[in-house]
């Protein structure tokens, strides 16, 4: 019956918005700051978590999260102070005795605050810790949920509880990284017109596309405080010619970003007898029609957060195609 009860207690309070302590926000999702835009996955969350993006831009092409990660489903915050937590368990039990589809489950929370009275509600621990409560990911499954099952609970602000799912770095720097927003990179290409049958194209990026963007997301209430950043880098441009009839340039496809922070390197005039360290060289006429060039950045992306933690998360790649006519070199007989 834990679990119910857990449920009930987020139900009853969004239905008492602003009788928790102030700042928390009790109905809301999370606030964001900055130009960072919510993920695909929202948090149902009385807790409130504050995001800020360095880098990128708005409308970029990300998030960075690939399609086979989810962020965390469930966890642990502190939320309540000692009043604060008195009234919402009143507030749950005359919720529950009013709402006949809470009939089964109304002993137990009496009993559950039975427990809580016997400590006095930790008043005489007010500016030391604070009550936990579950939180949920409001697209979680059930059995996500289920993963948070542990009735509300008392811990000290310099000893943060040791059990699983409890907040952490780690899960702070995931519901980050689902946020993330990585500028959508369109490669230059040289020639900018037409490109010419065995002659190469050159592609690069610029070092001003590839600064690092960067997402940092902080709980902070009655005390106690935990943050994490989570970063995206740009390492390597991956080219498709979009046709077989091409050579990649180098012949993996895959150009990293060089010493100096570009990738490949800007064609100018008398570069035209150079290979480009970067590029692709069409061995046909694309005819009336075009080719379509698909590059894409890959972003390798770790945190870092309180304490020191950190870690790496999956790396997201992204890109923008482009349509590439390529005709044959004419030659003119005399």
């Amino acid at each position: 019956m834990a679990l119910a009860t857990g449920l009930v207690f987020v139900t009853a309070g969004a239905a008492t918005a602003g009788q928790g302590e102030p700042g928390l926000g009790t109905d809301a999702s999370t606030h964001q700051e900055g130009n960072s835009d919510s993920g695909s996955h929202q948090i149902s969350s009385t807790v409130r978590i504050t995001f800020s993006q360095r880098g990128g831009a708005a409308g970029g092409s990300g998030p960075v999260a690939v399609a086979d990660w989810d962020p965390p489903g469930c966890w642990y915050a502190p939320e309540y102070d000692p009043e604060a937590f008195q009234e919402s368990r009143q507030n749950l039990y005359y919720a529950a005795v009013h709402d006949p589809g809470a009939n089964d489950i109304v002993h137990e929370i009496s009993e559950q605050n039975e427990g809580y009275a016997k400590d006095e509600y930790h008043k005489d621990d007010k500016g030391k810790g604070m009550y936990w409560t579950a939180q949920y990911r409001d697209d979680a499954s059930l059995a996500e949920m289920m993963e948070c099952d542990r009735p509300p609970f008392w811990a000290d602000n310099a000893d943060p509880p040791d059990i699983p799912h409890a907040i952490s770095p780690e899960i702070l720097a995931g519901l980050a990284y689902e946020r993330m927003k990585v500028p959508s990179l369109k490669a230059k290409l040289a020639p900018a017109g037409a490109s010419k049958v065995n002659l190469p194209t050159w592609v690069w990026l610029d070092r001003s596309q590839l600064e690092p963007v960067s997402v940092t997301a902080t709980l902070a209430v009655g005390g106690f405080a935990m943050s994490a950043t989570t970063t995206a880098k740009p390492v390597r441009l991956a080219i498709q010619p979009g046709t077989a009839d091409a050579r990649t340039l180098p012949g993996s496809g895959t150009c990293p970003v060089g010493e100096g922070g570009a990738i490949g390197e800007p064609f100018a005039a008398g570069k035209a007898d150079r290979t480009p360290p970067c590029g692709v060289t069409y061995l046909r006429s694309s005819g009336d029609a075009t080719y379509r060039l698909q590059t894409a950045v890959t972003w390798d992306t770790a945190w870092t957060g309180t304490g020191g933690a950190g870690g790496d998360l999956p790396d997201g790649t992204y890109g923008q195609p482009q349509d590439v006519q390529v005709r044959e070199i004419q030659s003119v007989n005399r």
